[in-house]
Protein backbone atom coordinates (compact mmCIF):
# COMPACT_ATOMS: atom_id res chain seq x y z
CA UNK A 1 0.00 0.00 0.00
CA UNK A 2 1.16 3.60 -0.31
CA UNK A 3 1.70 4.78 3.00
CA UNK A 4 1.34 8.35 2.14
CA UNK A 5 1.92 11.09 -0.25
CA UNK A 6 4.82 12.45 1.72
CA UNK A 7 7.07 9.09 1.27
CA UNK A 8 6.77 8.57 -2.72
CA UNK A 9 7.51 9.97 -5.81
CA UNK A 10 5.89 9.50 -9.58
CA UNK A 11 8.06 8.64 -12.65
CA UNK A 12 6.51 9.15 -16.23
CA UNK A 13 8.63 6.95 -18.57
CA UNK A 14 9.11 7.72 -22.07
CA UNK A 15 5.37 8.36 -23.60
CA UNK A 16 7.05 10.51 -26.58
CA UNK A 17 5.42 10.81 -29.66
CA UNK A 18 6.42 7.98 -31.88
CA UNK A 19 6.15 5.65 -29.18
CA UNK A 20 2.72 6.97 -29.01
CA UNK A 21 2.39 6.97 -32.45
CA UNK A 22 2.88 2.77 -32.74
CA UNK A 23 0.69 1.62 -29.25
CA UNK A 24 -2.86 0.42 -30.07
CA UNK A 25 -5.21 3.36 -30.96
CA UNK A 26 -7.32 1.85 -28.43
CA UNK A 27 -5.42 2.00 -25.11
CA UNK A 28 -2.93 4.60 -25.57
CA UNK A 29 -5.89 7.68 -25.09
CA UNK A 30 -6.51 6.10 -21.63
CA UNK A 31 -2.85 5.81 -20.54
CA UNK A 32 -2.60 9.35 -21.82
CA UNK A 33 -5.68 10.27 -19.64
CA UNK A 34 -4.37 8.43 -16.78
CA UNK A 35 -1.02 9.86 -16.44
CA UNK A 36 -2.91 13.27 -16.60
CA UNK A 37 -4.89 12.58 -13.84
CA UNK A 38 -1.69 11.18 -11.59
CA UNK A 39 0.52 14.53 -13.17
CA UNK A 40 -2.50 16.95 -11.92
CA UNK A 41 -3.19 14.69 -8.61
CA UNK A 42 0.83 14.62 -8.34
CA UNK A 43 1.09 18.59 -8.09
CA UNK A 44 -2.14 18.84 -6.02
CA UNK A 45 -0.37 16.81 -3.03
CA UNK A 46 2.76 18.18 -3.93
CA UNK A 47 4.33 14.49 -4.99
CA UNK A 48 7.74 15.13 -7.20
CA UNK A 49 7.24 14.31 -10.62
CA UNK A 50 9.69 13.14 -13.04
CA UNK A 51 9.46 12.16 -16.66
CA UNK A 52 12.29 10.70 -18.82
CA UNK A 53 12.52 10.31 -22.66
CA UNK A 54 14.61 7.74 -24.68
CA UNK A 55 16.71 9.25 -27.34
CA UNK A 56 14.54 12.43 -28.63
CA UNK A 57 16.20 13.21 -31.56
CA UNK A 58 14.65 9.75 -33.00
CA UNK A 59 11.30 9.22 -30.53
CA UNK A 60 10.62 12.70 -30.19
CA UNK A 61 9.24 14.98 -27.20
CA UNK A 62 6.77 13.66 -24.31
CA UNK A 63 3.41 14.36 -26.23
CA UNK A 64 2.45 17.89 -25.55
CA UNK A 65 -0.85 17.41 -23.81
CA UNK A 66 1.39 15.53 -20.08
CA UNK A 67 4.88 17.67 -21.02
CA UNK A 68 2.64 20.88 -20.82
CA UNK A 69 1.56 19.35 -17.18
CA UNK A 70 4.99 18.20 -16.26
CA UNK A 71 7.93 20.08 -14.74
CA UNK A 72 11.14 20.78 -15.30
CA UNK A 73 12.81 18.89 -17.78
CA UNK A 74 13.08 15.84 -19.12
CA UNK A 75 15.74 13.09 -18.16
CA UNK A 76 17.29 12.23 -21.16
CA UNK A 77 18.28 8.52 -21.59
CA UNK A 78 19.28 5.87 -23.89
CA UNK A 79 19.26 3.32 -21.53
CA UNK A 80 16.17 1.18 -21.03
CA UNK A 81 16.38 1.44 -17.24
CA UNK A 82 16.14 4.75 -15.76
CA UNK A 83 18.72 3.97 -13.62
CA UNK A 84 21.35 3.24 -16.32
CA UNK A 85 20.59 6.67 -17.26
CA UNK A 86 23.42 9.18 -15.84
CA UNK A 87 21.71 12.00 -14.00
CA UNK A 88 18.25 9.83 -13.02
CA UNK A 89 19.57 8.80 -9.62
CA UNK A 90 20.28 12.24 -8.36
CA UNK A 91 16.70 13.41 -9.10
CA UNK A 92 14.91 11.41 -7.46
CA UNK A 93 13.92 12.47 -3.93
CA UNK A 94 16.00 10.57 -0.96
CA UNK A 95 13.93 11.12 1.42
CA UNK A 96 10.79 8.95 -0.39
CA UNK A 97 11.37 5.22 -1.23
CA UNK A 98 8.07 4.81 -3.02
CA UNK A 99 8.68 5.30 -6.52
CA UNK A 100 5.35 4.94 -8.59
CA UNK A 101 6.13 4.01 -12.38
CA UNK A 102 4.18 4.96 -15.24
CA UNK A 103 4.74 4.95 -19.08
CA UNK A 104 6.14 3.08 -22.19
CA UNK A 105 6.80 0.00 -22.82
CA UNK A 106 5.81 -2.20 -20.20
CA UNK A 107 8.05 -5.10 -21.35
CA UNK A 108 11.03 -2.66 -21.60
CA UNK A 109 11.97 0.73 -19.96
CA UNK A 110 9.53 -0.12 -17.18
CA UNK A 111 10.38 -3.63 -16.16
CA UNK A 112 14.12 -3.01 -16.35
CA UNK A 113 13.47 0.08 -14.13
CA UNK A 114 11.39 -1.18 -11.79
CA UNK A 115 13.48 -4.81 -11.45
CA UNK A 116 16.64 -2.28 -10.73
CA UNK A 117 14.86 -0.05 -8.20
CA UNK A 118 13.43 -2.88 -6.80
CA UNK A 119 17.14 -4.15 -6.33
CA UNK A 120 18.34 -0.75 -4.86
CA UNK A 121 15.65 -0.86 -2.65
CA UNK A 122 13.13 1.20 -3.21
CA UNK A 123 9.48 -0.14 -3.10
CA UNK A 124 8.13 0.14 -6.76
CA UNK A 125 4.31 0.36 -8.09
CA UNK A 126 3.24 -0.07 -11.43
CA UNK A 127 0.29 1.85 -12.77
CA UNK A 128 -0.98 -0.96 -14.68
CA UNK A 129 -3.67 1.82 -16.30
CA UNK A 130 -0.92 4.11 -16.97
CA UNK A 131 1.83 1.94 -18.78
CA UNK A 132 1.57 -0.31 -21.97
CA UNK A 133 3.32 -2.14 -24.74
CA UNK A 134 2.79 -2.36 -28.39
CA UNK A 135 1.56 -6.39 -28.12
CA UNK A 136 -0.91 -6.62 -25.50
CA UNK A 137 1.20 -10.00 -24.56
CA UNK A 138 3.98 -8.58 -23.96
CA UNK A 139 2.46 -5.94 -21.65
CA UNK A 140 0.32 -9.20 -19.69
CA UNK A 141 3.81 -10.84 -19.60
CA UNK A 142 5.56 -8.04 -17.90
CA UNK A 143 2.81 -7.35 -15.73
CA UNK A 144 3.16 -10.76 -14.28
CA UNK A 145 6.77 -11.03 -14.06
CA UNK A 146 6.85 -7.75 -12.34
CA UNK A 147 3.98 -9.24 -9.38
CA UNK A 148 6.25 -12.19 -9.39
CA UNK A 149 9.48 -10.13 -8.63
CA UNK A 150 7.46 -8.48 -5.75
CA UNK A 151 6.78 -4.94 -7.42
CA UNK A 152 3.08 -3.71 -6.72
CA UNK A 153 1.00 -3.54 -9.57
CA UNK A 154 -1.73 -0.63 -9.27
CA UNK A 155 -4.32 1.76 -10.77
CA UNK A 156 -4.57 5.16 -10.85
CA UNK A 157 -7.87 5.35 -8.89
CA UNK A 158 -5.76 3.47 -6.19
CA UNK A 159 -2.70 5.73 -6.27
CA UNK A 160 -4.68 9.19 -6.12
CA UNK A 161 -7.08 7.91 -2.97
CA UNK A 162 -3.97 6.54 -1.33
CA UNK A 163 -2.35 9.46 -1.31
CA UNK A 164 -5.67 11.43 -0.39
CA UNK A 165 -6.71 8.22 2.38
CA UNK A 166 -9.77 10.24 3.60
CA UNK A 167 -12.80 11.76 1.42
CA UNK A 168 -12.48 15.57 2.87
CA UNK A 169 -11.09 18.68 2.15
CA UNK A 170 -10.13 20.89 -0.59
CA UNK A 171 -7.72 18.26 -2.13
CA UNK A 172 -10.31 15.65 -1.91
CA UNK A 173 -12.90 17.73 -3.89
CA UNK A 174 -10.11 18.62 -6.79
CA UNK A 175 -9.17 15.32 -7.08
CA UNK A 176 -12.27 13.70 -7.68
CA UNK A 177 -13.01 16.73 -10.24
CA UNK A 178 -9.70 15.20 -11.97
CA UNK A 179 -11.27 11.65 -11.55
CA UNK A 180 -14.51 12.54 -13.25
CA UNK A 181 -13.41 14.36 -15.87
Amino acid sequence: MINDQLLSQIVFIDIQDKLVDVMPKSEIKKVIDASSILIQAAKILDVPCLYTEQYPKGLGPTVKKLKSLLPNSPIEKKAFSCLDAPHFKSHLVKSRPQIILCGLETHICILQTALALKSSGKEVFVVEDATLSRSNLNHQNAIHRLRSEGVVITNTESVVFEWLRVADGDHFKAIVKLIKS
